[in-house]
Protein backbone atom coordinates (compact mmCIF):
# COMPACT_ATOMS: atom_id res chain seq x y z
CA UNK A 1 0.00 0.00 0.00
CA UNK A 2 1.44 3.48 -1.25
CA UNK A 3 1.06 6.31 1.15
CA UNK A 4 3.66 9.16 2.75
CA UNK A 5 3.73 6.98 6.21
CA UNK A 6 3.82 3.36 6.80
CA UNK A 7 1.96 1.69 9.37
CA UNK A 8 1.67 -1.80 10.76
CA UNK A 9 -0.96 -3.97 9.24
CA UNK A 10 -1.81 -5.00 12.79
CA UNK A 11 -1.24 -3.19 15.97
CA UNK A 12 -2.09 0.12 18.35
CA UNK A 13 -0.24 3.06 17.31
CA UNK A 14 0.57 6.64 18.31
CA UNK A 15 0.30 9.20 15.43
CA UNK A 16 2.43 12.04 16.10
CA UNK A 17 2.93 15.18 15.17
CA UNK A 18 -0.55 15.52 13.39
CA UNK A 19 -2.72 18.97 12.17
CA UNK A 20 -6.33 18.69 12.84
CA UNK A 21 -9.14 20.70 11.74
CA UNK A 22 -10.45 22.41 15.13
CA UNK A 23 -14.01 21.97 13.94
CA UNK A 24 -13.64 18.42 13.71
CA UNK A 25 -12.73 18.45 17.39
CA UNK A 26 -15.45 18.40 20.20
CA UNK A 27 -13.65 21.31 21.90
CA UNK A 28 -11.04 23.39 19.86
CA UNK A 29 -11.24 26.85 18.68
CA UNK A 30 -8.07 27.00 16.41
CA UNK A 31 -8.28 26.76 12.96
CA UNK A 32 -6.06 23.81 13.11
CA UNK A 33 -5.03 22.17 15.81
CA UNK A 34 -1.54 20.21 16.46
CA UNK A 35 -2.00 17.31 18.66
CA UNK A 36 -1.09 13.61 18.82
CA UNK A 37 -3.39 10.62 18.52
CA UNK A 38 -3.29 7.24 20.43
CA UNK A 39 -5.43 4.79 18.68
CA UNK A 40 -5.72 1.12 20.42
CA UNK A 41 -7.84 -1.95 19.91
CA UNK A 42 -9.34 -0.29 16.77
CA UNK A 43 -10.51 2.95 18.75
CA UNK A 44 -9.26 6.38 19.04
CA UNK A 45 -8.26 6.49 22.83
CA UNK A 46 -6.49 9.79 23.73
CA UNK A 47 -6.31 13.00 21.61
CA UNK A 48 -3.07 15.69 23.23
CA UNK A 49 -0.39 17.56 22.94
CA UNK A 50 2.53 15.42 24.06
CA UNK A 51 1.11 12.27 24.46
CA UNK A 52 3.45 8.87 25.23
CA UNK A 53 2.08 5.30 25.10
CA UNK A 54 3.66 1.73 24.91
CA UNK A 55 3.03 1.92 20.81
CA UNK A 56 4.86 2.24 17.79
CA UNK A 57 5.21 5.98 16.93
CA UNK A 58 4.51 7.38 13.61
CA UNK A 59 5.06 10.50 13.05
CA UNK A 60 2.76 13.11 10.40
CA UNK A 61 5.10 15.97 10.00
CA UNK A 62 2.65 17.86 10.37
CA UNK A 63 0.42 16.19 8.02
CA UNK A 64 -3.40 16.78 8.47
CA UNK A 65 -5.86 14.35 9.61
CA UNK A 66 -9.65 14.20 8.86
CA UNK A 67 -12.20 12.04 10.52
CA UNK A 68 -13.80 9.07 7.92
CA UNK A 69 -15.55 10.81 5.64
CA UNK A 70 -19.52 10.68 5.23
CA UNK A 71 -21.13 10.88 1.64
CA UNK A 72 -24.89 12.21 2.01
CA UNK A 73 -26.23 12.51 -1.63
CA UNK A 74 -24.75 9.97 -4.23
CA UNK A 75 -26.38 7.80 -7.12
CA UNK A 76 -24.95 4.09 -6.91
CA UNK A 77 -27.46 2.29 -9.47
CA UNK A 78 -26.83 5.06 -12.23
CA UNK A 79 -22.98 5.14 -11.83
CA UNK A 80 -20.52 3.90 -14.62
CA UNK A 81 -22.80 3.88 -17.09
CA UNK A 82 -21.21 6.60 -19.53
CA UNK A 83 -19.40 3.86 -21.50
CA UNK A 84 -22.93 3.04 -22.69
CA UNK A 85 -25.16 6.00 -21.94
CA UNK A 86 -23.06 9.21 -22.50
CA UNK A 87 -25.10 12.59 -22.66
CA UNK A 88 -24.94 13.55 -25.94
CA UNK A 89 -25.01 17.81 -25.37
CA UNK A 90 -24.49 17.85 -21.81
CA UNK A 91 -27.67 19.21 -20.83
CA UNK A 92 -30.04 17.90 -17.75
CA UNK A 93 -32.96 16.58 -20.48
CA UNK A 94 -30.35 14.63 -22.53
CA UNK A 95 -28.87 13.30 -19.49
CA UNK A 96 -32.48 12.26 -17.81
CA UNK A 97 -33.70 10.85 -21.76
CA UNK A 98 -29.93 8.92 -21.62
CA UNK A 99 -30.47 7.22 -18.14
CA UNK A 100 -34.49 6.65 -19.22
CA UNK A 101 -33.20 4.56 -22.20
CA UNK A 102 -30.23 2.50 -20.21
CA UNK A 103 -32.59 1.36 -17.22
CA UNK A 104 -34.97 0.09 -19.44
CA UNK A 105 -32.45 -1.60 -21.44
CA UNK A 106 -29.77 -2.64 -19.21
CA UNK A 107 -30.74 -2.34 -15.49
CA UNK A 108 -31.19 -5.68 -14.23
CA UNK A 109 -30.04 -6.88 -10.92
CA UNK A 110 -26.63 -7.89 -11.97
CA UNK A 111 -26.26 -4.87 -14.00
CA UNK A 112 -26.99 -2.54 -10.83
CA UNK A 113 -25.05 -4.72 -8.30
CA UNK A 114 -21.98 -4.92 -9.80
CA UNK A 115 -21.60 -0.98 -10.98
CA UNK A 116 -22.45 -0.28 -7.41
CA UNK A 117 -20.35 -2.07 -5.40
CA UNK A 118 -17.77 -1.02 -8.04
CA UNK A 119 -18.34 2.72 -6.72
CA UNK A 120 -18.59 1.49 -3.52
CA UNK A 121 -15.19 -0.12 -3.73
CA UNK A 122 -13.72 3.17 -5.46
CA UNK A 123 -15.45 5.50 -2.37
CA UNK A 124 -14.19 2.66 0.35
CA UNK A 125 -10.54 3.29 -0.83
CA UNK A 126 -10.66 7.11 -0.40
CA UNK A 127 -11.68 7.02 2.92
CA UNK A 128 -15.33 7.09 2.73
CA UNK A 129 -17.56 5.49 6.00
CA UNK A 130 -21.19 5.91 4.75
CA UNK A 131 -23.03 6.97 1.99
CA UNK A 132 -26.74 7.48 1.20
CA UNK A 133 -27.72 7.03 -2.24
CA UNK A 134 -30.87 7.81 -3.98
CA UNK A 135 -32.21 5.29 -6.11
CA UNK A 136 -34.45 5.10 -9.33
CA UNK A 137 -37.69 3.24 -7.98
CA UNK A 138 -40.03 3.96 -10.61
CA UNK A 139 -42.35 0.80 -11.99
CA UNK A 140 -40.42 -2.07 -12.38
CA UNK A 141 -37.29 -0.67 -10.78
CA UNK A 142 -38.58 -1.24 -7.46
CA UNK A 143 -38.84 -4.89 -7.73
CA UNK A 144 -34.82 -5.21 -9.23
CA UNK A 145 -33.05 -2.21 -7.49
CA UNK A 146 -34.17 -2.36 -3.93
CA UNK A 147 -33.56 -6.08 -2.95
CA UNK A 148 -29.85 -5.01 -4.62
CA UNK A 149 -29.44 -2.37 -2.33
CA UNK A 150 -30.83 -4.44 0.86
CA UNK A 151 -27.91 -6.68 -0.16
CA UNK A 152 -25.02 -4.51 -0.43
CA UNK A 153 -26.09 -2.73 2.37
CA UNK A 154 -25.49 -6.02 4.73
CA UNK A 155 -22.58 -6.99 2.29
CA UNK A 156 -21.17 -3.71 3.04
CA UNK A 157 -21.73 -3.26 6.75
CA UNK A 158 -18.72 -2.53 8.80
CA UNK A 159 -17.13 -1.26 5.67
CA UNK A 160 -19.50 1.56 4.51
CA UNK A 161 -22.73 2.20 6.52
CA UNK A 162 -25.12 2.66 3.49
CA UNK A 163 -28.83 4.64 3.69
CA UNK A 164 -31.31 4.15 0.30
CA UNK A 165 -33.71 7.22 -0.76
CA UNK A 166 -36.39 6.37 -3.30
CA UNK A 167 -36.13 8.40 -6.47
CA UNK A 168 -39.00 8.91 -8.46
CA UNK A 169 -40.54 11.76 -10.53
CA UNK A 170 -42.35 14.54 -8.59
CA UNK A 171 -45.67 13.75 -10.52
CA UNK A 172 -45.48 10.32 -10.09
CA UNK A 173 -46.93 11.12 -6.18
CA UNK A 174 -50.39 11.73 -8.01
CA UNK A 175 -50.56 8.16 -9.15
CA UNK A 176 -51.70 5.24 -7.06
CA UNK A 177 -48.03 3.73 -7.60
CA UNK A 178 -46.64 5.63 -4.67
CA UNK A 179 -48.33 3.71 -1.54
CA UNK A 180 -46.82 0.49 -2.88
CA UNK A 181 -43.66 2.65 -3.37
CA UNK A 182 -43.93 3.51 0.21
CA UNK A 183 -44.10 0.49 1.52
CA UNK A 184 -41.43 -0.93 0.33
CA UNK A 185 -38.90 1.81 0.94
CA UNK A 186 -40.12 1.36 4.92
CA UNK A 187 -39.45 -2.57 4.61
CA UNK A 188 -36.50 -1.46 3.68
CA UNK A 189 -35.64 1.16 6.30
CA UNK A 190 -35.21 3.76 3.35
CA UNK A 191 -36.00 7.31 2.86
CA UNK A 192 -38.75 8.61 0.58
CA UNK A 193 -37.54 11.11 -2.10
CA UNK A 194 -38.44 12.56 -5.54
CA UNK A 195 -36.76 15.27 -8.22
CA UNK A 196 -38.85 17.41 -9.98
CA UNK A 197 -39.15 21.72 -10.77
CA UNK A 198 -41.67 23.99 -12.16
CA UNK A 199 -44.28 21.47 -11.58
CA UNK A 200 -47.96 22.91 -11.95
CA UNK A 201 -49.49 21.01 -9.05
CA UNK A 202 -46.30 21.23 -6.49
CA UNK A 203 -48.35 21.61 -3.41
CA UNK A 204 -50.58 18.97 -3.75
CA UNK A 205 -47.73 16.44 -4.79
CA UNK A 206 -45.43 17.92 -1.96
CA UNK A 207 -48.12 17.27 0.56
CA UNK A 208 -48.71 14.13 -0.46
CA UNK A 209 -44.83 12.92 -0.05
CA UNK A 210 -45.82 14.47 3.72
CA UNK A 211 -48.39 12.23 4.20
CA UNK A 212 -47.00 8.83 2.97
CA UNK A 213 -43.86 9.93 5.21
CA UNK A 214 -45.61 10.49 7.61
CA UNK A 215 -47.98 7.34 7.96
CA UNK A 216 -44.65 5.57 7.86
CA UNK A 217 -42.36 7.67 10.05
CA UNK A 218 -39.92 7.88 7.32
CA UNK A 219 -37.59 10.92 6.47
CA UNK A 220 -37.61 12.94 3.59
CA UNK A 221 -34.98 13.38 0.93
CA UNK A 222 -35.67 15.34 -2.57
CA UNK A 223 -33.88 16.89 -5.29
CA UNK A 224 -35.17 20.49 -5.21
CA UNK A 225 -35.31 23.40 -8.15
CA UNK A 226 -32.13 21.13 -10.22
CA UNK A 227 -32.32 24.37 -12.55
CA UNK A 228 -31.51 27.81 -13.31
CA UNK A 229 -34.87 29.27 -14.09
CA UNK A 230 -35.95 31.50 -10.88
CA UNK A 231 -39.44 30.47 -11.48
CA UNK A 232 -38.63 27.22 -9.87
CA UNK A 233 -39.61 27.76 -5.90
CA UNK A 234 -40.33 24.39 -4.48
CA UNK A 235 -38.06 24.97 -1.71
CA UNK A 236 -40.09 27.38 0.27
CA UNK A 237 -43.21 25.21 -0.44
CA UNK A 238 -41.41 22.24 0.97
CA UNK A 239 -40.01 24.14 4.26
CA UNK A 240 -43.91 25.08 4.61
CA UNK A 241 -45.12 22.12 4.84
CA UNK A 242 -42.66 20.33 6.73
CA UNK A 243 -43.56 23.14 9.18
CA UNK A 244 -47.15 22.46 9.06
CA UNK A 245 -46.38 18.18 9.68
CA UNK A 246 -44.03 19.32 12.02
CA UNK A 247 -41.19 17.16 10.61
CA UNK A 248 -38.44 19.41 11.85
CA UNK A 249 -34.77 17.96 11.58
CA UNK A 250 -35.98 15.56 9.00
CA UNK A 251 -35.97 16.39 5.85
CA UNK A 252 -33.14 16.98 3.23
CA UNK A 253 -33.20 19.07 0.13
CA UNK A 254 -30.53 18.51 -2.48
CA UNK A 255 -29.33 21.20 -5.46
CA UNK A 256 -31.89 24.16 -4.98
CA UNK A 257 -30.16 25.68 -7.65
CA UNK A 258 -32.44 28.28 -8.54
CA UNK A 259 -32.31 30.04 -4.86
CA UNK A 260 -29.29 31.39 -6.68
CA UNK A 261 -30.83 33.24 -9.05
CA UNK A 262 -34.15 34.22 -7.32
CA UNK A 263 -34.64 38.40 -6.31
CA UNK A 264 -32.55 38.84 -3.12
CA UNK A 265 -35.73 39.54 -0.99
CA UNK A 266 -37.51 36.44 -2.06
CA UNK A 267 -34.31 34.28 -1.76
CA UNK A 268 -34.22 36.49 1.52
CA UNK A 269 -37.15 35.12 2.72
CA UNK A 270 -37.06 31.64 1.40
CA UNK A 271 -34.02 30.59 3.47
CA UNK A 272 -35.84 32.15 6.45
CA UNK A 273 -38.63 29.59 5.90
CA UNK A 274 -35.87 26.98 5.22
CA UNK A 275 -33.95 27.77 8.47
CA UNK A 276 -37.13 27.51 10.16
CA UNK A 277 -38.17 24.34 9.03
CA UNK A 278 -34.80 22.83 9.90
CA UNK A 279 -34.20 21.77 6.85
CA UNK A 280 -30.91 20.43 5.66
CA UNK A 281 -29.62 21.81 2.03
CA UNK A 282 -26.93 19.73 0.33
CA UNK A 283 -24.77 21.37 -2.20
CA UNK A 284 -23.65 19.34 -4.90
CA UNK A 285 -20.83 21.78 -6.74
CA UNK A 286 -19.06 19.41 -9.12
CA UNK A 287 -22.24 18.23 -10.84
CA UNK A 288 -24.28 21.42 -10.87
CA UNK A 289 -21.14 22.99 -12.61
CA UNK A 290 -20.92 20.39 -15.22
CA UNK A 291 -24.95 20.59 -15.69
CA UNK A 292 -26.36 24.11 -14.79
CA UNK A 293 -26.05 26.98 -17.34
CA UNK A 294 -24.86 24.80 -20.36
CA UNK A 295 -25.02 26.47 -23.54
CA UNK A 296 -24.22 24.51 -26.92
CA UNK A 297 -22.31 25.81 -27.95
CA UNK A 298 -21.51 29.11 -25.87
CA UNK A 299 -19.61 29.38 -22.60
CA UNK A 300 -21.77 29.16 -19.22
CA UNK A 301 -22.04 31.63 -17.30
CA UNK A 302 -22.91 31.16 -14.00
CA UNK A 303 -21.87 27.90 -11.50
CA UNK A 304 -25.03 26.53 -11.17
CA UNK A 305 -24.58 26.24 -6.95
CA UNK A 306 -27.10 27.28 -4.15
CA UNK A 307 -26.78 30.36 -2.01
CA UNK A 308 -24.73 28.32 0.70
CA UNK A 309 -23.03 31.29 2.37
CA UNK A 310 -26.09 32.75 2.93
CA UNK A 311 -27.68 29.64 4.23
CA UNK A 312 -25.05 29.21 6.59
CA UNK A 313 -24.89 32.47 7.75
CA UNK A 314 -28.82 31.99 8.58
CA UNK A 315 -28.27 28.41 10.55
CA UNK A 316 -29.00 25.97 8.15
CA UNK A 317 -26.77 23.07 8.04
CA UNK A 318 -24.92 23.20 4.67
CA UNK A 319 -23.80 19.45 3.38
CA UNK A 320 -21.31 19.15 0.25
CA UNK A 321 -21.87 15.79 -1.54
CA UNK A 322 -20.73 13.94 -4.62
CA UNK A 323 -23.50 13.71 -6.64
CA UNK A 324 -23.47 11.53 -9.77
CA UNK A 325 -20.43 9.20 -10.81
CA UNK A 326 -19.63 8.85 -14.75
CA UNK A 327 -22.98 8.95 -15.64
CA UNK A 328 -24.91 11.24 -18.01
CA UNK A 329 -25.45 13.81 -15.52
CA UNK A 330 -21.91 13.97 -14.74
CA UNK A 331 -19.32 12.36 -17.29
CA UNK A 332 -16.57 12.26 -14.46
CA UNK A 333 -15.84 11.54 -10.52
CA UNK A 334 -14.97 8.68 -8.56
CA UNK A 335 -17.22 9.05 -5.24
CA UNK A 336 -13.90 10.73 -3.46
CA UNK A 337 -15.25 13.30 -1.02
CA UNK A 338 -11.74 15.13 -0.68
CA UNK A 339 -11.68 15.72 -4.35
CA UNK A 340 -15.37 17.26 -4.38
CA UNK A 341 -14.53 19.45 -1.06
CA UNK A 342 -11.01 20.63 -2.65
CA UNK A 343 -13.49 21.41 -6.39
CA UNK A 344 -16.33 22.91 -3.76
CA UNK A 345 -14.05 25.03 -2.01
CA UNK A 346 -13.04 26.40 -4.98
CA UNK A 347 -16.65 27.01 -6.73
CA UNK A 348 -17.84 28.46 -3.40
CA UNK A 349 -15.27 30.46 -2.21
CA UNK A 350 -15.20 28.60 0.73
CA UNK A 351 -12.05 29.89 2.07
CA UNK A 352 -11.11 33.24 4.00
CA UNK A 353 -11.33 31.28 6.07
CA UNK A 354 -11.87 27.51 5.08
CA UNK A 355 -13.53 27.76 8.77
CA UNK A 356 -15.78 24.99 9.42
CA UNK A 357 -16.32 23.95 5.60
CA UNK A 358 -14.75 20.84 6.59
CA UNK A 359 -17.97 19.21 8.82
CA UNK A 360 -19.63 19.46 5.78
CA UNK A 361 -18.32 16.10 4.81
CA UNK A 362 -18.01 14.43 7.75
CA UNK A 363 -20.00 15.22 11.36
CA UNK A 364 -22.92 16.89 9.43
CA UNK A 365 -24.18 14.63 7.08
CA UNK A 366 -23.25 12.50 9.61
CA UNK A 367 -25.92 14.30 12.07
CA UNK A 368 -28.43 13.67 9.32
CA UNK A 369 -27.82 10.05 8.59
CA UNK A 370 -28.01 9.62 12.71
CA UNK A 371 -24.31 7.92 12.64
CA UNK A 372 -21.45 8.21 14.86
CA UNK A 373 -19.09 9.35 12.91
CA UNK A 374 -17.27 12.31 11.12
CA UNK A 375 -15.90 13.58 14.37
CA UNK A 376 -12.11 12.84 16.28
CA UNK A 377 -13.49 11.83 19.45
CA UNK A 378 -12.25 9.88 22.41
CA UNK A 379 -13.44 6.40 21.90
CA UNK A 380 -14.82 6.72 18.77
CA UNK A 381 -13.41 4.03 16.01
CA UNK A 382 -10.11 4.96 14.30
CA UNK A 383 -11.47 5.49 11.05
CA UNK A 384 -9.13 8.03 9.77
CA UNK A 385 -7.79 9.56 6.48
CA UNK A 386 -3.99 10.70 6.53
CA UNK A 387 -2.46 13.10 4.45
CA UNK A 388 0.75 14.38 3.57
CA UNK A 389 -0.70 18.12 3.46
CA UNK A 390 -0.11 20.30 6.34
CA UNK A 391 -2.80 23.11 5.75
CA UNK A 392 -5.43 23.70 3.57
CA UNK A 393 -3.25 25.76 0.85
CA UNK A 394 -1.44 22.40 0.58
CA UNK A 395 -4.61 19.91 1.05
CA UNK A 396 -6.51 21.49 -1.80
CA UNK A 397 -3.86 22.01 -4.25
CA UNK A 398 -3.13 18.38 -5.13
CA UNK A 399 -5.18 14.70 -5.46
CA UNK A 400 -3.84 13.52 -2.38
CA UNK A 401 -3.04 10.27 -4.07
CA UNK A 402 -0.66 9.66 -1.29
CA UNK A 403 -3.51 9.92 1.52
CA UNK A 404 -3.33 6.64 4.40
CA UNK A 405 -6.87 5.48 5.41
CA UNK A 406 -7.19 3.71 8.68
CA UNK A 407 -10.33 1.90 9.57
CA UNK A 408 -10.40 0.40 12.90
CA UNK A 409 -7.12 1.51 12.93
CA UNK A 410 -5.57 -0.30 10.05
CA UNK A 411 -4.42 0.68 6.89
CA UNK A 412 -6.43 -0.39 4.28
CA UNK A 413 -5.61 -0.72 0.31
CA UNK A 414 -6.45 3.00 -1.37
CA UNK A 415 -5.85 1.64 -4.95
CA UNK A 416 -9.71 1.91 -6.94
CA UNK A 417 -10.40 -0.72 -8.59
CA UNK A 418 -9.65 -0.54 -12.41
CA UNK A 419 -12.14 0.52 -14.70
CA UNK A 420 -11.74 -2.79 -16.75
CA UNK A 421 -13.35 -4.87 -14.42
CA UNK A 422 -16.54 -2.86 -15.91
CA UNK A 423 -15.61 -3.89 -19.13
CA UNK A 424 -17.91 -7.05 -19.72
CA UNK A 425 -20.94 -4.50 -19.01
CA UNK A 426 -20.52 -2.94 -21.95
CA UNK A 427 -19.72 -6.04 -24.32
CA UNK A 428 -21.48 -5.94 -27.73
CA UNK A 429 -22.74 -2.40 -27.39
CA UNK A 430 -21.71 0.65 -28.95
CA UNK A 431 -18.79 2.63 -26.45
CA UNK A 432 -18.70 6.13 -26.21
CA UNK A 433 -14.08 6.93 -26.29
CA UNK A 434 -14.45 9.95 -24.21
CA UNK A 435 -16.89 12.58 -23.32
CA UNK A 436 -18.32 14.10 -26.52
Amino acid sequence: MAGFVEFQALGDALIRNASVPGCLLESAAADIVACDILVSGGIIARIGAGLEADAPAVDLGRGMVFPGLVDLHTHLDKGHIWPRAFNANGTHLAAQLAVKADREANWTAKDVATRADFALRCAYAHGTVAIRTHLDSLGAQLDITWPVFRKLRDDWAGRIALQGVALIPLDAYGTDFVERMADVVADAGGILGGSGALQPDAPALIARIFELASERDLDIDLHVDETGDPAARTLGMIARETIRHGYQGRVTCGHCCSLAVQDEAFARETIALVAEAGLTVVTLPIVNLYLQGRRTPGTPVWRGITLVHELRAAGVRVVIASDNTRDPFYGFGDLDLTEVFREAVRIGHLDLPVGDWPRAITSLPAEVMKLQAGVLREGAPADLVLFSARDYSELLSRPQRDRVVLRNGRPIDTMPPHYRELDHLFEGMHVQGGTG
